[in-house]
C-alpha cells in the first residue's frame, strides 16, 4: 500500500474493477481537480451521471493544489512529450513533488521514471 497520485486512468480502472489495480485500493490517493475533471467526463460517457458523480464526490477529499512552479515544470515536461495532456504532465511534476509515483497505466508513462505502471 502507502500514497499514491492517481493518474485518471488508473481511477477509472478501478471503477472498472480491473483486478490489476485491486492491490491499489487500499492507498491513499492524492491527485487534481483536472484529474476529476478527466474522471467524470469518462465516466459519464461509460457508465452515466450517478455513477460518475458519486465516484467524483468520493475523490474531491484527496485533491492536492499546484503552484505556477508546478505549471513550468510541467510544460517543460510537455515539450519533450507531447503526447501526454496537461492534465498528465501536471500530476506526474506533482507526483515527483510529492514523493510518491504516478499510478498509471498510460502506455505513454511507461519508460518514465517514478512511475508506478500497471496495466
Amino acid at each position: 500500500m502507502g500514497v499514491y497520485f492517481f493518474d485518471s486512468y488508473a481511477i477509472i480502472e478501478i471503477v472498472k474493477k480491473n483486478p490489476n489495480y485491486s492491490f491499489y485500493t487500499e492507498s491513499d490517493i492524492i491527485l487534481t481537480k483536472l484529474n476529476i475533471f478527466e474522471i467524470f467526463y469518462n465516466l459519464l460517457i461509460q457508465v452515466g451521471e450517478k455513477k460518475a458523480s458519486e465516484v467524483s464526490d468520493e475523490l474531491i477529499s484527496y485533491v492536492i493544489d499546484f503552484s505556477i512552479n508546478d505549471i513550468k515544470e510541467a510544460a517543460k515536461l510537455k515539450i519533450n512529450h507531447k503526447n501526454l495532456s496537461m492534465t498528465d504532465c501536471i500530476g506526474y511534476v506533482l507526483a515527483k513533488r510529492s514523493g510518491v509515483k504516478f499510478l498509471t497505466g498510460d502506455k505513454e508513462f511507461k519508460d518514465l521514471d517514478n512511475v508506478e505502471f500497471v496495466v
